[in-house]
Parts: C-alpha cells; structure tokens; sequence
C-alpha cells in the first residue's frame, strides 16, 4: 500500500517517494531547551516519531534526525541570571525533555544534533551564502538577503508585502530589506559566542537547522516535519537558505506541520497561566493517556486538550486493558493487521486507528473458543504496539500508578471479604466506600475482587 502525506509545500495530499529508497531521512525541529517541554512541544515528537516507526516498516534504512536548539536568548538570560554556563541550563531541560519524551514512548531518534556542536558547519554555510551573493555581512552580523531568492514565502503562501507588514519589531538599520533575516550576530563579552571572519558571534535560529539537516541527512532530504507555528518564519527561512547555500538543491520533498494543541478552548499561555507541562501532567496522569489523548485528533487539526478528554482518554485504555486482562494474549504476537497500517498510511490517520483498537476490543469480548480469543487477543496487543499503546501488563495497568499504598488496599479487601463471609454487609459496605472515596475501584468476580485506580474520581 501506498504511504500518502498531506505536503505542505503543495498543500496536496501526495504519495510519498523518498530520493533514494535505501536511505530515507526525516527531520523534525526539536525544542529549545531553555524550560520544561510542554504538552504542546509533545505532539510532533509523538506523531512524527509514529511516522519514523512506520517508514521503518517500509524501507530498509531510515534517518530520523530531531534537534536540540541549545544557544538562545532565552537560555542565555536564564545561566546569566543564575551565573551558571549555558551547558548547565541547556543540559537540564534537554535531560527533562529525553525523560518526557521516553515516558510519552515517543520514537527514538537515530540523531540528536546540537547547536552548539555544529558551529563550524554554520560559519562555513554562512561563508557559502555570502560568496553566491544570497548573503551579506553588516556591522558584525550576517543577514540573509530575501530578494536574492525568488520562490521566499512559497512554502508559508505568504507574499513579501505581508511579511513585510507583519514584522512586529523595527528595522535594523544595517539590513538592506526589512525582510532580511539573521544568520549570525555579535556577542558581547557578556554574551556566548564562537570565533567567526565577522567577529565573536553566535548563529541565528534558522541557519541552525539547516546546518545540522545538512550535515547528517544531506543536502535535500525527504521529509521536514514540525509545528505550523514553525511554518513562518523559521521553516520559510530554512527553505531559502539552504536551498541558496546548495546551488539550487530542493530542500526538503516532504513536509509537514502539526496543529496547535489548545486547552479548553484557548491558547496556551504563561498570561493565561494554562501551561500544561509535560513533566507535571505525568506526575498526575498516566503518561500512556497522554500519548492516547495527543493521537486521538488527527495531527493536522487543532487539538484541545482538556480534563474530561484525558478522562475519556484513560476509560478507552481501561477498557481496551480490560479486554486483554480477561483474554491474555499468546506469546507469539500476531502482525499488525492490515486495515490498521492502512489507517496510517493515510496521513497519519490516528483516529481511524485508534477506533480499529476499539472495534478489536469489541470483536476480542464477543470471540468465542480459546484459539479465536487468542487470535483476538494477539491483534488488539500487536495492533497496539504499533500506536505505542497497550505494551503494559493489565494488572500493572490497573494497579501500578495507584497513590495509595497496595498493602494497605489487599489489607482492607481481605477485612471486606472476613466481613461478607461472616455476613456483616454493613462493615463490608463501609470497607467498599472507604476504597472508593481513596479513589479505588472493586469489581467483584468469580475469582476473587479486582481492583483499580478510578481515575475519574480525581486521583490522577
């Protein structure tokens, strides 16, 4: 079947033809570690890095390059305030980040390149771009030149009057057009900076990622992937850029941007004081709805994020954890059933997949005989851990997040039933309330009560 992705450059949808099938990249803008990832900064890892798991499936040799902007004003000011080097501050967000990103079972990436470790690779694209006259140096800056590259604002749809007229800050006086962006600037004595021909300096944002795609993928590469935020200015200026600095080369065939995630309805914002932290949510959450809840809308439409969705989320998992704990699996895993791939292979279509774990879930209840809840019972599994879902064991699932203390819950269950077999219903009644009001779950069944964190009772 064929693997189609919505190209942002043609705004089309398009079968996807890597350059070369033995060797398929994929670059997606990483974060800039200056404070913890948010639940916003989480999407394109998870879609993108479902997206690097699925060409896996399909080509022999994959790239998937995801960068770490680790020089920026922000970081700068944070290890100034502190009197720390910017190592320090870069480092412990990155750090987070990984942390976030491996609980979220967002695919690794086989790169991970720096900013600060491809300072050479920049001066030498900077040095490229001023020789073929797309770039000039100015009072210790290197600016590219927008009207030296005819196709600027193609990929963003915009025209250079209206980027012109939305710039929000004045113009410098040493550009020679407005739209002139930054591809090296000075540093103080105060400030981190590299020997360079134009003085003590540091990279621009842009030229960042394309010095880093350039030196680990090549110079066109198949796949560009990221937030829309990023589609203008940083992917546009990547576009003109490196396609300058490579005679013309087409940068990247592919790409790709994911929606903004809201909450309740509006936009995430320290004003707002709605910042969902990633590193806080998994405090309080299990970190596998929160994969389920950032597949459950298709990645290029918005998506909100809200309390009652991530209780919806956590009740689907429930159910489909339910399902497996009743029927276990088989040891050898059936493969990943076809219709689900398909889904997929549609532009990332995760709703449809997730609605197929469903109907798996569905079919696995309603199967009747030992070999057929099995075969179920391996598709629901295999069709899972495809989406990075369902890779758990049940009663971990069910019991493993708990807050409180499991000794403490198998002690009160085994008073309840000391108390229904001497027939004192009231006390058994009085132990069941107590668990719930703690939060806990009791389903009574023919072996013996369960138990589970209700998590729609607010324990997280």
């Amino acid at each position: 079947m064929d693997l189609r992705l919505h190209n942002s450059l043609t705004r089309q949808l398009e079968v996807f033809v890597p350059g070369n099938p033995e060797r398929v990249t994929l670059y997606v803008c990483g974060p800039t570690v200056y404070n913890y990832a948010h639940i916003g900064n989480a999407r394109p890892p998870v879609v993108f890095g479902l997206l690097a798991d699925l060409l896996r499936r399909r080509y022999p040799k994959v790239i998937y390059a995801r960068n770490i902007t680790d020089i920026d004003d922000r970081i700068n000011q944070s290890a100034s305030e502190q009197g720390v080097p910017i190592s320090v501050i870069s480092n412990r967000f990155a750090d987070a980040y990984f942390a976030d990103m491996d609980a979220l079972g967002a695919a690794q990436p086989d790169v991970q390149p720096r900013a600060t470790e491809h300072i050479a690779q920049i001066i030498r694209m900077c040095q490229r771009l001023i020789a073929n006259g797309h770039a000039y140096a100015a009072e210790g800056h290197v600016l590219f030149d927008v009207a030296s590259f005819a196709d600027y604002g193609k990929l963003s749809g915009r025209s250079t009057d209206e980027m012109v007229a939305g710039a929000r800050i004045e113009v410098a006086p040493y550009k020679r057009n407005p739209g002139d962006f930054v591809l090296w600037k000075p540093s103080s004595a105060d400030l981190p900076g590299w020997d360079s021909p134009w003085g003590s300096g540091r990279p621009g944002w842009h030229i960042e990622c394309s010095a880093m795609a350039e030196t680990h993928l090549g110079d066109t590469i198949d796949i560009h992937a990221g937030g829309v935020d990023l589609l203008f200015p940083h992917h546009e200026n990547e576009v003109a850029q490196s396609t300058c600095a490579h005679d013309g080369e087409q940068f990247a065939r592919h790409w790709l941007h994911n929606g903004f995630v809201t909450v309740e309805g509006r936009k995430m914002s320290k004003s707002l004081g709605n910042v969902l932290l990633v590193d806080q949510l998994r405090r309080e959450h299990s970190a596998e709805a929160l994969r389920f809840l950032l597949l459950n809308a298709h990645y290029r439409q918005p998506m909100d994020w809200s309390d009652a969705a991530l209780v919806q989320a956590r009740a689907t998992l429930d159910r489909l954890y339910g399902a497996l704990r009743e029927n276990p699996p088989v040891d050898e895993v059936e493969r990943v059933p076809e219709e689900l791939e398909a889904a997929l292979c549609e532009d990332i279509n995760t709703p449809q997949a997730l609605a197929l774990l469903s109907q798996y879930a569905r079919e696995l209840k309603k199967a009747e005989g030992e070999q057929a809840r099995q075969l179920a019972s391996s598709r629901l599994r295999s069709a899972g851990k495809l989406l990075g879902l369902l890779q758990q064991d049940p009663a971990q699932w069910f019991q493993g997040d708990s807050r409180i203390d499991e000794a403490q819950i198998m002690d009160l269950l085994n008073q309840r039933q000391a108390a229904k077999q001497a027939r004192d219903f009231a006390r058994a009644d009085a132990i069941r309330q107590q668990l719930t009001d703690s939060g806990i779950q009791i389903e009574d069944t023919p072996e013996g009560p369960r138990w589970r964190v209700d998590h729609k009772a607010g324990n997280g």
